[in-house]
């Protein structure tokens, strides 16, 4: 097999593609790089579908190797695992965009295999497996209609830019990853500092026109390798039949459509459709796939009608109605923090929950260990549609709802030396019709909020559809599960009052337009000012106190050359300071303690000891201590712990005294003065000047 190279530049960065070298059994590989970062990416398809087959089985796969990044791995086993939440999203990026890009009657298994091999920090290897996805289809003999590819952006002090570095990225206001062809925008995911929807829609055009020198190389390289690709024989349509099942079944689904609830849309379609399979069962035996899949395209075909000529959709909203919401705060007594919000026939309970720097999540990636602070986790349980499943954990759209949602509210959270808490929100779905991840996003804001947690400003979440047939389309707001699955884009958008927080959009046809994608955000602004106010109606602003169950953390600062004060020998210290009182402790290399307790009383006699651990001498003021040790000369007196001073014998009172015991013995307590401190720290003390003062112990 010959090998073949093709360049691309994209905004100053070096792609470079590769096929013919590597992996030469799959039906396409490429191995693609930019700077250091190497990622290799396989295409196999089966040559023939499995017999009975009714759907695509894509399967898509990222993995990142640890010695990509020059590390062995974290875990007891030091071999990779279970992927990684980033390894989940990463793959959920490359399967979107790809997935409506093959031939519908193309149902032969295929998989995708991205392998990071090797990893810098300033090129994303997520962003080059989807190029490398794409280019590893066009070079193969599989049917794509290609190709594809991928770009992040970011923008640094009003400056948009291209695959940002990580450096840039800490600095940037908004980070979306696009996914386009030549002609049109395929998907987008990705977040923003409350940042307007022109600004953008100028984001999304910028990544689109970036990415064209890739397409070009993927086509040049394609050319260059010259596979033809396999014919797929136009599916065979027994058009008697769907004759005669369009004659008994068309009139009745047709009603059937417009019955707006959906578990009883359902019940009346299945009996329809069990009908229609019952009716020709004589005549065509082994037809009941052939006449659900003519049930299917009926129900296709006149929902879309009915929302492009009549304006009307299946619960008869019109195109920009948004479903009755309710909210309700404080719904679990024993949450830090609680929401239950409703939206039509979709609800979420979400929890807000406070912790310590002990529950932050450890991240263990290419690039060395992580923590996050912020936690969002999502669960879809299947009663909330009315199903069973064998569930053991979260799958790959659990991951990807919940990150949307995390992403949409880690925009207003406080900064975490404001408030340093870990933060936990997690989202069970208890009914389902529709963008559950943006009921997460309402609920989650009303729980923190509910929470005490001062963020900048309530987040609420629509999702947007459209129906496009020819030149005509309609935008959906706030769009129902059978629009989505229906319709022809699914269009997430959240954020505040003042700006989007985080977007995500598929698209199931060959693109959208800058005319359609303006729109569908103008109208989204709409629906989320709505969703907002409704949301004020429980609760509109953060509450000023903490739940009772919550853990109060105090922060206080002490001398850097005073942690090992704290600390103490082995830790005795700081073990001695949490078992008195329970309390939780984290202490940074800054000399920030932060303290944590549901008990405030436990909080401050915590805060006491670690004052005495840390106090130093003052000459001229009043201690009482502990007389530790007898000398001949004197009296070796603690003021703090593991702080002492000498006590001479001429300072233990005002008249002379001739043995030390006379006056004081081990374990007496003292009040003393201390009259001086040496050069090398040594602390006087003096009983006799004490003699006689007040003393009030803080």
């Amino acid at each position: 097999m010959a090998q073949h190279t093709v360049q691309a530049e994209c905004c100053g960065k070096t792609i470079t593609i590769e096929t013919g070298k590597i992996a030469k059994q799959a039906s396409g590989a490429v191995m693609i790089k930019s700077g250091d970062t190497m990622v290799l990416v396989t295409a196999v398809a089966m040559k023939t579908a499995k017999e009975g087959q009714g759907f695509f089985p894509l399967t898509v796969n990222y993995q990142e190797k640890a010695y990509a990044g020059g590390r062995i791995p974290g875990s007891f086993f030091k071999r990779e695992g279970r992927p990684s939440d980033n390894e989940t999203l990463t793959c959920r990026l490359i399967d979107r965009p790809i997935r409506p890009l093959f031939p519908e009657n193309f149902l032969n298994d295929t998989q995708i295999m991205a392998t990071v091999m090797s990893a810098d920090k300033d090129h994303d290897p997520g962003i080059l497996s989807m190029i490398g996805a794409s280019a590893a289809l066009m070079v193969s003999d599989v049917p794509f209609a290609g190709p594809i590819a991928g770009v992040k952006v970011g923008r640094v002090d009003g400056q948009l830019i291209a695959n940002p570095s990580a450096e840039q990225e800490e600095k940037s206001d908004l980070e979306i990853v696009i996914a386009a062809s030549k002609d049109a925008i395929l998907m987008v995911e990705g977040s923003a500092a409350e940042v307007s929807e022109n600004d953008l829609l100028e984001a999304i055009f910028f990544g689109h026109a970036a990415v064209q020198p890739i397409l070009a190389a993927q086509e040049e390289l394609a050319a260059k390798v010259g596979t033809a690709k396999r014919v797929i024989a136009p599916p065979v349509v027994n058009e008697e039949l769907k004759a005669k099942v369009k004659a008994l079944a068309y009139d009745k689904m047709k009603e059937a459509v417009r019955i707006k609830t959906k578990m009883e849309r359902h019940d009346v379609i299945d009996a329809i459709t069990a009908e229609a399979v019952a009716a020709v069962a004589g005549e065509y035996p082994d037809s009941e796939k052939e006449v659900k899949t003519f049930m299917e395209d009926f129900e296709y075909d006149l929902v879309r009608e009915h929302i492009i000529k009549d304006g009307e959709r299946i619960d008869g909203r019109d195109t920009k109605t948004i479903r009755a919401i309710s909210t309700e705060v404080s719904l679990l007594p024993r949450a830090h923090g609680s929401a239950l919000f409703t939206r039509g026939e979709t609800q979420a309970i979400v929890a807000a929950t406070l912790g310590t720097s002990v529950d932050e999540q450890r991240i263990d990636s290419l690039y060395g260990d992580s923590r996050k602070k912020f936690l969002l986790h999502y669960n879809f349980p299947p009663y909330s549609v009315g199903e069973t499943s064998f569930r053991l954990a979260p799958g790959r759209r659990e991951i990807g709802h919940g990150m949307l949602a995390e992403r949409a509210l880690q925009q207003v959270l406080p900064k975490h030396d404001d408030f340093p808490y870990t933060i936990r929100i997690v989202s069970d779905i208890t009914e389902s019709n529709g963008s559950s991840s943006m009921a997460t996003v309402c609920g989650g804001a009303l729980s923190m909020m509910d929470a005490g947690i001062p963020i900048k400003a309530p987040v609420a979440g629509i999702a947007m559809g459209l129906i496009k047939e020819g030149n005509d389309f309609a935008i959906l707001s706030d769009i129902l599960g059978d629009e989505d699955h229906l319709g022809d884009m699914d269009f997430k958008v959240a954020g505040t009052a003042d700006g989007v927080t985080a977007l995500q959009m598929d698209i199931k046809i060959g693109g959208v337009t800058r005319e359609i994608m303006q729109a569908a955000l103008a109208q989204a602004k709409a629906g989320r000012l709505h969703i907002l106010g409704e949301m004020a109606k429980s609760l509109e602003k953060p509450r000023t106190d903490l739940s009772a169950f919550a853990p109060r953390i105090t922060t206080i600062w002490v001398k850097v050359d005073k942690i090992r004060d704290v600390i103490g020998s082995g830790g005795k210290n700081i073990r001695s300071v949490t078992e008195a009182t329970g309390v939780s402790i984290d202490i940074e290399d800054t000399g920030k303690i932060n303290i944590a307790s549901t008990n405030k009383e436990a909080c401050d006699l915590a805060i006491k000891m670690i004052r005495n651990l840390t106090a130093e001498a003052e000459e001229g003021k009043l201690y009482m201590g502990t007389v530790k040790k007898i000398m001949e000369f004197g009296a070796f007196v603690e003021i703090f712990p593991g702080t002492d001073g000498l006590v001479h014998i001429s300072e233990l009172d005002t008249e002379r005294v001739k043995n030390v015991t006379d006056v004081l013995n081990e374990g007496d307590r003292v009040l003393v003065k201390c009259i001086g401190i040496d050069k090398q720290g040594k602390i006087k003390l003096s009983r006799k000047e004490a003699l006689g003062a007040t003393f009030t112990e803080e």
